[in-house]
């Protein structure tokens, strides 16, 4: 799990940085709203800790944002110092999933960041046997079998196949794939995301016979779409 820490506080970040690390994610900061903004236009993230008053835009304004802005938004807790109850409403009826108030205990927050990723469909739980259409991927032993045959994949295919189709038909940034396969910086890549894709497209036969392909989001990362099945 990638989660954006939007604070314009450097002692917050830290704090919410080490939290989010113990729980075995990875933690992106930003100090102000518009850089977030910016940031999530080019980048995936599953969750978003937004501060309120922050420069540039606060968290009320981020939020409605990304709600008109964005196809597939992040999860969103705010985490603010507001305990006003118009305030919580506010925050909440704009888009946020959770409200937490600050200071709030390390354990406590880790909690509803659990909750909060459960309830939108990206805690990391995954099943041992998972079937996808007509592909069967085993996460014990990292294979693929389709139409009955096993298809051989390397550990980093298998991780990005997997990947990929936990994530159907949602878009996913170079930097997030990058990061999530490879623990390492898109910056830090050559073509090696590039050519693991057309590896995956050729070995595992994406298109619309077997209902699935992985389309190529120039300037951003990838997105595997469901496809309808031939004949439909």
């Amino acid at each position: 799990m990638r989660i954006a820490i939007a604070d314009d506080d450097a002692e917050i970040i830290a704090f919410l940085a080490k939290v989010i690390d113990g729980m075995g994610y990875q933690s992106v900061a930003f100090n102000d709203g518009e850089r977030l903004t910016q940031a999530l236009l080019r980048d995936t993230f599953d969750l978003v800790l937004l501060d309120w008053s922050m420069p540039g835009r606060n968290g009320i304004d981020v939020i409605r944002w990304m709600s008109e802005t964005l196809e597939d938004p992040p999860a969103i807790i705010m985490m603010t110092n507001r305990t006003a109850k118009e305030d919580i409403s506010a925050a909440l009826t704009a888009g946020a999933d959770d409200y937490i108030t600050k200071p709030e205990e390390d354990h406590v927050i880790a909690a509803r960041i659990a909750s909060v990723l459960r309830r939108s469909g990206n805690s990391g739980a995954m099943e041992k046997i998972a079937q996808y259409g007509v592909f069967t991927f085993d996460r014990i032993n990292q294979k693929v079998i389709l139409h009955g045959e096993e298809i051989t994949l390397t550990a980093k295919e298998f991780e990005l196949a997997d990947m990929l189709f936990r994530n159907r038909d949602r878009t996913l940034s170079r930097a997030y794939l990058m990061e999530m396969v490879w623990r390492t910086s898109a910056s830090l890549a050559t073509r090696t995301l590039d050519m693991h894709v057309s590896r995956l497209r050729s070995k595992l036969h994406l298109g619309p016979e077997n209902g699935f392909r992985i389309f190529t989001v120039f300037g951003y990362g990838y997105r595997l779409e469901t496809l309808a099945p031939v004949g439909d």
